[in-house]
């Protein structure tokens, strides 16, 4: 029993920061307003020729393609009063790849969340002081390892971002369809390197934010606990 008790616990310590940091990319893939930020501060709507009003209107339909059924996004836009299909096959297929990663984000996080879930109810429910003291230790360490996570990848996304998105790249699609050309494609005119730091940042703020809470509230617990049987 003890050896099933603590697998669990360490399962929950690794699982934690997978589920802080999903969570986190998941609701920055879904806010409007990150998209509205981005086209703002790097000035899209110059860059594309599209107005604001357009740009947010294609942002709000690449959030409904993230969480539809839908194989391919067709997004419809208007520029100098004309509508045309504001992505070209290379970025429609890419977009279905971008599609994919979002969904593995998903499983991972329903997958970590319900573990975790699970195991905090199972800790409360029987109502014993060692496993509380477990949950929070688990906490407190899962909030530890969330932060050293972010404080490696960090360093490495600030040392050379550019180098660092490139690797992401590489690891994550099979294909060169991610190699856009930022004179003629709209998805990487509307979402520049710049774009992708400052979400990069939101969402290492965000998991960090997330995991202090989660690791001070179990320190907490434990500290006035410490003791009791």
């Amino acid at each position: 029993m003890k050896v099933t008790v603590r697998v669990a616990q360490v399962v929950f310590i690794i699982f934690l920061p997978i589920f802080l940091f999903t969570a986190s990319i998941g609701v920055a893939f879904n806010s409007p307003s990150l998209y509205s930020y981005g086209f703002d501060k790097y000035d899209i709507s110059t860059v594309t020729g599209i107005s604001p009003l357009e740009l947010n209107k294609a942002a709000r339909a690449l959030i409904s393609y993230w969480n539809s059924g839908e194989e391919y996004v067709n997004v419809t836009v208007e520029k100098d009063e004309q509508s045309f299909t504001l992505f070209n096959e290379r970025e429609v297929v890419h977009l279905k790849d971008v599609k994919d990663l979002v969904r593995l984000d998903y499983i991972a996080l329903v997958v970590t969340g319900l573990y975790s879930l699970v195991y905090a109810a199972f800790a409360l429910w029987y109502r014993r002081p060692a496993y509380r003291r477990d949950l929070a230790a688990g906490g407190l360490s899962g909030g530890i390892l969330s932060m050293g996570i972010l404080a490696v990848v960090g360093v490495i996304a600030l040392v050379d971002f550019g180098g660092f998105w490139q690797q992401f790249h590489l690891l994550s699609f099979t294909n060169d369809l991610w190699l856009l050309d930022p004179s003629r494609d709209y998805l990487i005119m509307m979402f520049p390197e710049g774009f992708w730091f400052d979400s990069v940042l939101i969402v290492a703020g965000l998991t960090a934010c997330l995991a202090l809470i989660i690791g001070g509230l179990s320190w907490f617990y434990l500290k006035n606990n410490r003791g009791r049987q």
